[in-house]
Parts: structure tokens; C-alpha cells; sequence
């Protein structure tokens, strides 16, 4: 099947994956909270894996600490994968940073990330409304809105994020706009709706309680209204070559091993190991 055409990322650049600054836009591979096939999801050791596979983007969640710390952290409380108990928000930067995640490492902070690894590009789900703020600040006084795709499942607290900060930054749609999307692609409305939303990709399951969301029709659509579509989370090398055979502009998978071999076959990943 054919492509579709891939839209034109505009003025956000962290939307334009190049191995080289005048090739061809290439698909977004995201590692899944890194890669930590054996544990310690969205820690540093899961990212440096991730990166010395070759990725160049990550999918990563963040809360606020208590004393107003952006940490890199999904749950809401710490039960699952520490052997702490209570909720991220009720401890401090210094107590999260003690406490082992899967093994490994404690929790990082955005910032300690950012630092890291300056040229890394991060898919960042803003968690809790209590981080909005410190996450902007972080954001603006770092000059990092190249490197962030603002999402979130909350369209209110995206777009909150958005209007605080001080210089354009990608965003993708939340729930309810990824909804409304879905309805209007078919109708042509996709991309007033998506100017309107403030956002540049949806960020979508291939299927939703039983109904298949993409589709080529959809695909299509939203590559003519300019926007991209981003696949969560996919794991299976066949499911990896349909989709992309489909159009769709990247994949969120927790097989970073599996997905890079994918695209290096489709000679979509930089040859040389760079990114």
C-alpha cells in the first residue's frame, strides 16, 4: 500500500526526525518510558539504554514532587514499581531520587535528563496539574521547546501548559480532542479543529474499546489537515511493519530492540548508529 504523504512539521522542529539536516523526515521512533526490558522503567539507566540503541526520542511521564520538583514518573503513587508506598506528590525531589525503581536507579528528574542528553527530543505526558507550572518554568528557563512535545490526557491542563510557556512547543491532542478529531478527520475538519486545539499529532492506540481508530481513511485525513499520527504502545514487529506500510509518522513501543531493527530494514534509521 502506498504511503501517504508525511505532513510538513512546520515551524516545530522536533517534529522533523533527519539524520542529516537536508534529508528526508524520517519516522519517530519512541522508546517507551526507555528501554528496560527487565524493569526500571523511566529511569536513567532505561534511557541511556535506549539512547545507546541509537534513539534520538522518548516517551516519558512526569509528576511534581512535594517540594515542586518535575520528576520522571508515571503512577500516581509509588506502590508499583519501588517498594514505597504513598503517592509521588507527598514526597520530596531528594527522597524520590533515594528510591529504587525496578532495581535500578531512583527517579530522575526532567531536568537531570535534559542535562544528560542535549540532544535527545522528549515526548513528555504531564501528569498531575500540581507540575504544570514547575514543568514550565523548567521548560522556559532551559530554552527547551525543541526538545518537548507537550501531551497529556487532559486537553485543559495541555493546554494550560501551552499558553504559560514562552516560545512555540509541539503538542499533541489529549482525550477528549483526539476524540473530536477522529469524528472530524472524515469530514475535512480535522485541520481547522487541530489549529483551534493548538496541536500537531495525535498520539492514538491502533484500537480503542473495540473500535479500530486507524485506519487509511484516517491516516489520510490527518495527513491533509498537516497532522501527524503517533501509534502507542507497539511491540510486535508485524504490527511495527503494517503501521508504517499504513502512513502512520511513529510508534511508541517498549521493543526499542525489535523497533530498531524494523526500521533499519525499511532503511528508515541512520546506518552509521548516529542520531
Amino acid at each position: 500500500m502506498p504511503h501517504s504523504a508525511r505532513p510538513d512539521p512546520g515551524r516545530y522542529s522536533y517534529l522533523a526526525n533527519r539524520s542529516e539536516p537536508h534529508a528526508g523526515t524520517l519516522p519517530l521512533a519512541l522508546a517507551h518510558r526507555g528501554f528496560a526490558p527487565d524493569g526500571g522503567e523511566n529511569t536513567m539507566a532505561a534511557f541511556a539504554r535506549a539512547v545507546e540503541l541509537g534513539f534520538r526520542y522518548l516517551e516519558i511521564d512526569v509528576r511534581a514532587s512535594s517540594d515542586g520538583v518535575v520528576m520522571v514518573f508515571h503512577d500516581e503513587a509509588l506502590d508499583r514499581v519501588t517498594d514505597a508506598g504513598g503517592p509521588v506528590a507527598a514526597r520530596t525531589a531528594e527522597e524520590l531520587a533515594a528510591l529504587p525503581v525496578g532495581g535500578g536507579g531512583g527517579v530522575p528528574t526532567l531536568e537531570e535528563v535534559l542535562l544528560r542528553w542535549p540532544d535527545l527530543r522528549l515526548n513528555i505526558d504531564i501528569k498531575s496539574d500540581d507540575c504544570v507550572r514547575p514543568f514550565v518554568e523548567l521548560v522556559n528557563r532551559l530554552g527547551a521547546h525543541d526538545r518537548v512535545l507537550v501531551a497529556s490526557f487532559s486537553d485543559r491542563r495541555r493546554r494550560r501548559v501551552l499558553r504559560l510557556l514562552d516560545a512555540p512547543t509541539a503538542s499533541s491532542a489529549g482525550m477528549t480532542v483526539n476524540a473530536l478529531l477522529k469524528l472530524a478527520a472524515p469530514l475535512g475538519l480535522a485541520g481547522p479543529l487541530g489549529r483551534a486545539s493548538r496541536v500537531q499529532a495525535l498520539q492514538v492506540p491502533e484500537t480503542y474499546r473495540g473500535v479500530r481508530v486507524v485506519t487509511p481513511r484516517f491516516v489520510a485525513a490527518c495527513h491533509a489537515a498537516g497532522l501527524q499520527v503517533h501509534v502507542w504502545t507497539v511491540n510486535a514487529r508485524e504490527d511495527m511493519d503494517r503501521l508504517f506500510d499504513l502512513g502512520v509518522d511513529g510508534l511508541v513501543s517498549d521493543a526499542g530492540d525489535v523497533l530498531v531493527s524494523c526500521l533499519r530494514d525499511r532503511a528508515a534509521w541512520p546506518q552509521d548508529g548516529t542520531r
